[in-house]
């Protein structure tokens, strides 16, 4: 199985996980020295801009930014290429009392020879984020 494939069956069984609530799962498939960058660049979510680096670091943006929500994400279209997949994706984000957050996005994910995420690349517009919050808090 070339390193594309490897890529795309990680970036189904993430979603797989994140969907599930499977923490332990979720971040074994990274590997040790990873980089997750969700959204690519400068956010609130990673002020520095250049992701979170390694597993401690992984899991603490599990911790805070995937756990408290109830995540459904839409694979619409999956492109495997190079070590790489890149994913067009639908995501929602329900994060109770009536906030629910959508977006669309583009995954990437790169793995090594053992199929691990070495890096994945989330791109999305953070302001857009911001702007459905606004709204949904009567802003």
């Amino acid at each position: 199985m070339g390193n594309c494939y490897k890529a795309q069956e990680a970036s189904k069984k993430s979603a797989k996980y994140v969907m599930g609530k499977n923490r332990d799962e979720w971040l074994a498939l990274f590997a040790d020295d990873a980089v997750l960058q969700d959204p690519v660049g400068v956010s609130p979510l990673d002020p520095t801009g250049l992701g979170h680096i390694g597993k401690e670091a992984i899991a603490k943006f599990y911790d805070t930014v995937i756990a408290p929500g109830d995540i459904t994400m839409e694979v619409i279209l999956s492109h495997p290429a190079g070590d790489e997949c890149a994913n067009v994706i639908k995501l929602t984000n329900d994060m109770g009392n009536g906030m629910v957050i959508k977006t669309d996005l583009v995954g990437v994910y790169r793995a090594n020879d053992e199929g691990k995420v070495v890096s994945l690349k989330a791109y999305w517009e953070y302001s857009k984020i911001e702007e459905q919050v606004t709204k949904l808090m009567g802003g």
